[in-house]
């Protein structure tokens, strides 16, 4: 565990367990390092203005204000990978770095599965240069979420239309438009849906198999296509 990891976790222990304390002692053998280490990092969270304070005596410790430290933050993958998305558009600009910290530090506490599901989904977004912001329809972004099948009604570029049920494997974005990639029952092959081409979609009930979606399939030079990360 690198040290920014340890200092959210040791937050997160102390608000654990507060108004109790927690001696460096106990916290030394939870995260495996030496007592003289997690007092540098008691004085490294006090320095950043976390409400960390000490308990005199033989039952004392380190205690947390729960009332001044952020919980668990409710949010959704959807939500966490909405900002990672955003946080590409950043590049280049003197917000990138500030951005990237926040987006770190939301990450950090997050419920641990909601985090895991949020990694999962960043996963399976890819980003071609600049995002798109042509938008897309909602009940795609909950069905990539979900798994959920989807009935779509899909106009080619000539203006034929055809019914397809497709198995969501991830969104590709360029410098114009979203794409969604998925499972094409009628062509038994992966393929890309442009989102403002698919004249109507429904959300079916049925869950589709986990289905690996994998760079390959993409048919997209490396060089040209990024996958989205929470980091």
């Amino acid at each position: 565990m690198n040290r920014t990891d340890r200092l959210y976790a040791i937050v997160e222990e102390l608000r654990a367990v507060a108004p109790r304390p927690r001696s460096a002692r106990w916290l030394a053998g939870r995260f495996e390092v030496s007592t003289r280490t997690v007092e540098r990092d008691i004085g490294a969270l006090q320095q950043a203005g976390v409400p960390v304070y000490a308990e005199p005596g033989r039952a004392g410790g380190y205690v947390v204000d729960r009332t001044a430290t952020l919980p668990p933050v409710n949010v959704t993958a959807a939500e966490a990978v909405a900002m990672a998305v955003a946080l590409r558009g950043l590049a280049g600009t003197p917000f990138h770095s500030a951005a990237r910290a926040a987006l770190c530090k939301l990450v950090a506490v997050m419920p641990a599965e909601a985090a895991a599901s949020a990694r999962d989904l960043a996963g399976r977004v890819h980003v071609m240069n600049r995002v798109s912001a042509s938008p897309a329809p909602a009940l795609i972004a909950d069905a990539l979420a979900t798994r959920r099948v989807l009935l779509i009604e899909y106009g080619d570029r000539v203006g034929s239309t055809t019914v397809r049920r497709v198995e969501p494997l991830g969104y590709l974005g360029n410098l114009t438009h979203w794409y969604l990639v998925g499972w094409c029952r009628l062509r038994h092959a992966v393929r890309a849906f442009r989102t403002d081409r698919i004249v109507r979609v429904t959300a079916t009930d049925e869950v589709a198999a986990a289905r690996d979606l994998a760079p390959a399939d993409l048919d997209i030079p490396d060089h040209l296509v990024t996958q989205l990360t929470l980091t």
